[in-house]
């Protein structure tokens, strides 16, 4: 924590001394910042809107040399993903804000994407890539009255391809690398469109990625006589993308398909390998869209969208000793699920004041089935399960308003004054009704300065899984799922500063406290008429889903973004996050576990008296800094350093209660440096070139799970524009 607020006083101490020395040059006109939509569902400048927001524009992604999308927003404030630093396609979840990783939403053009194979619906990044992909917009902080569910720690859009310059645009690909002994990377990503003078346009692309990895988990055994089968485990990724669409001053109107495949190796669990383990994860995607601007008083919009998944694993029998005989078990899952998006939005904006109404119809819909096979020397065992018929789906209807009103309306002396007020209405199938608000204003201190204060409350979902899984176990009453599920349902409280000094430099502050209760935990029931203390295995009833505990959280971050002088670039920020969770035995709904003992997996306390657990797991404190120096105009350099804190990650404890539960572990903090520099060889060419983890430091990010070393990564691009046809 020491060297974070070092480096956060560094930062304070080069904006403030640039701030003194640079004054405003009265000749030179400087352009406007990127306008976003994410944060208000409507067009702003970054500096008007009263929330911490940031953009990945187009032109810092085409100079990026990254090749997954994790990679590309990991370095953005307020965000810490697991497994970026872990064999490529581990899984990465999201955490923004130290909140929880189905907390956090991910957008592509406006159409929410979860991983329905997921037991809480926590999306993957691994299987995202930069496909496509023209912008970023990412809105820090609670935001479910404009996005509804999963909002809680912020919302994260991708914005795909639209029209390029008129005539064709071709962009070729390649990326190759290694980041340690006998690992490769190899990609290639093939982009054309066409665009015509009149606005049509046509965008698709292929892009596919193969890595052969390292031994993705940590080998403990030192024991030359045990035989060990491991296995370096691969990764392949591939997208297909089409659009098509039309762009005019009025109108503009598009539909997209994109479909996803990957193919991962997979291993038991930290510290064990598995060396016939496999999953095949396949997404389609399809997006559509229109937006009418009838005058610059009054426009709508049209969202829409469906995704399908299908997650197939594969665990075949593995070979356990050095005569080539195997351990005689197979079982594969498959899991299917659906989601659909349709939105209808208007836009109105008057003379002091800017409305936003809206509505829609969410859907989600899951299956899945299994098949276990064990021949041991207790003889053969098979079961079956298939969830087809259970027809597991859920629907919610929304209708959202938001208004901003700015202080001339009532007297002219508050002109700087704006104040944001909105609401959604949710009703859905399983839980009924539910309303969050917002209230935000925010002040101008000058043109180029904000302070803004906004509460939010929001809210998220339980899965289709949590509220419906039909396993049972020894007790009749039981079930895994429970349709008796509330939302979990937060308040945040955020307060914030954005400065521009003469465009050149940006800066900002904010503080934020989000509360969140009836977290969703998952738990063991046991027989009600045994002691705590005197539990045995066979005096299990089950598990399920249950509302229980209070998660807190509170965080500082800063960000700056600084144009020292024509040739170099500073941009750093610092997020400090720390929480805990609270329960207590009056939380609990006796009328589902009727009575019973209640054992929380997540650490393993029994819920007979009321308990705290500081610290928040897998969610550290994070700084990064990064300095682009220009030396002439057709070389960039860029020196990027990553510091995550001392966090606490979870193992499974076999000594917690007779079944075991999750333990806590501490994990060391780490700094990451990397350098990375791009060419332009001619008008069409460049040439990057990227050295990862440059001083090869050993770190963790989930105890057990090896990550990557020493990385060496090279990207050549070529890209044409034509005005034939």
């Amino acid at each position: 924590m020491k060297y974070v607020l070092l480096f956060l006083s560094i930062l304070f101490a080069v904006a403030l001394s640039i701030c003194q020395e640079i004054q405003p040059d009265t000749t030179k006109i400087y352009p406007m910042r990127e306008v976003v939509v994410t944060a208000t569902r409507s067009e702003k400048n970054p500096l008007d809107v009263g929330r911490s927001i940031s953009v990945i524009a187009n032109g810092q992604i085409k100079q990026s040399i990254n090749y997954s999308f994790s990679d590309l927003i990991s370095s953005s404030e307020g965000i810490y993903i697991v497994g970026t630093g872990q064999n490529p396609g581990a899984n990465q979840s999201i955490f923004m804000r130290g909140t929880n990783s189905n907390q956090t939403m991910l957008m592509i053009d406006g159409v929410r994407i979860i991983d329905l194979s997921s037991p809480n619906n926590a999306p993957d990044l691994s299987e995202l890539s930069l496909s496509n992909l023209e912008r970023v917009e990412i809105v820090r902080g609670l935001n479910s009255t404009l996005y509804g569910s999963s909002a809680i720690g912020g919302v994260v859009s991708m914005i795909s391809r639209k029209n390029q310059k008129e005539g064709i645009n071709t962009q070729v690909e390649l990326i190759a690398g290694s980041f340690g002994k006998k690992t490769s990377t190899l990609g290639e990503d093939i982009f054309l469109n066409y665009t015509s003078s009149s606005g049509l346009y046509f965008n698709t692309e292929f892009n596919n990625l193969n890595v052969k990895g390292l031994d993705a988990t940590i080998d403990t055994v030192t024991d030359p006589n045990v035989y060990k089968n491991r296995d370096r485990d691969g990764y392949k990724n591939r997208d297909w993308i089409g659009k098509i669409g039309f762009v005019n001053d009025k109108l503009d109107i598009y539909a997209s398909f994109k479909s996803t495949d990957q193919i991962k190796d997979l291993d038991k669990q930290a510290f064990i390998d598995d060396d016939n383990y496999t999953l095949d994860f396949k997404r389609n995607l399809l997006t559509y869209g229109a937006s009418y601007k009838l005058n610059n008083n009054l426009s709508f919009k049209f969202i829409g969208g469906i995704s399908d998944i299908k997650r197939t694993v594969v665990n075949d029998s593995s070979i356990i000793d050095k005569l080539g005989n195997n351990d005689h078990t197979y079982y594969d899952e498959t899991w299917k699920g659906q989601t659909s998006t349709q939105e209808l939005q208007m836009n109105v904006s008057m003379k002091d004041m800017d409305f936003v109404f809206g509505g829609g119809l969410y859907k989600e819909s899951m299956t899945s089935k299994s098949h276990l096979y064990s021949n041991s020397q207790w003889g053969e065992y098979e079961s079956d399960s298939n969830l087809d018929t259970l027809d597991l789906k859920a629907t919610t209807y929304s209708t959202f308003v938001r208004s901003e009103i700015n202080g001339e309306l009532l007297e002219k002396t508050l002109h700087n004054l704006s104040l944001a007020l909105g609401g959604r209405f949710s009703n859905h199938s399983s839980f009924r009704t539910n309303f969050v608000y917002e209230i935000n204003p925010s002040f101008k201190l000058s043109p180029s300065s904000l302070v803004y204060a906004s509460y939010a409350t929001g809210f998220n979902a339980p899965s289709l899984y949590q509220l419906y899984a039909p396993n049972r176990d020894f007790d009749f009453y039981v079930r895994r799922g429970n349709d008796q599920l509330k939302p979990e349902n937060s308040k945040s409280f955020e307060i914030g500063l954005k400065q521009s000094v003469n465009g050149t430099i940006n800066f900002g502050v904010s503080y934020f406290y989000t509360l969140t209760n009836d977290i969703i935990e998952y738990v063991y029931e046991w027989d009600k008429n045994i002691g705590v203390d005197t539990l045995r295995y066979f005096d299990y009833r089950g598990d399920t889903y249950l509302n229980l505990g209070e998660q807190t959280i509170r965080g500082i971050e800063f960000t700056i973004d600084s144009k020292i002088n024509d040739k170099l670039q500073l941009i750093g920020n610092v997020c400090l996050v720390d929480g805990g969770l609270k329960y207590q035995p009056s939380d609990v709904d006796t009328s589902v576990t009727h009575g019973n003992h209640l054992q929380l997996y997540s650490n393993g306390a029994f819920m007979n008296q009321e308990s705290e657990y500081p610290g928040l797991v897998r969610r550290p404190s994070v700084a990064n800094l990064s300095f682009i120096y220009l030396p002439v105009g057709y070389i960039s350099l860029k020196v990027d350093l990553k510091y995550i804190g001392r966090k606490g990650d979870v193992y499974y404890n076999s000594t917690l209660g007779p079944m075991g539960a999750l333990g806590t572990v501490p994990v060391s903090d780490y700094t990451l440096f990397d350098v990375s520099t791009r060419f332009n060889l001619g008008e069409h060419v460049w040439m990057g070139l990227r050295f990862e983890n440059v001083f090869n430091v050993k770190y963790n990010e989930i105890k057990g799970f090896t990550t990557r070393g020493r990385g060496i990564y090279l990207n050549i691009r070529y890209s044409i524009s034509s005005g034939l046809l």
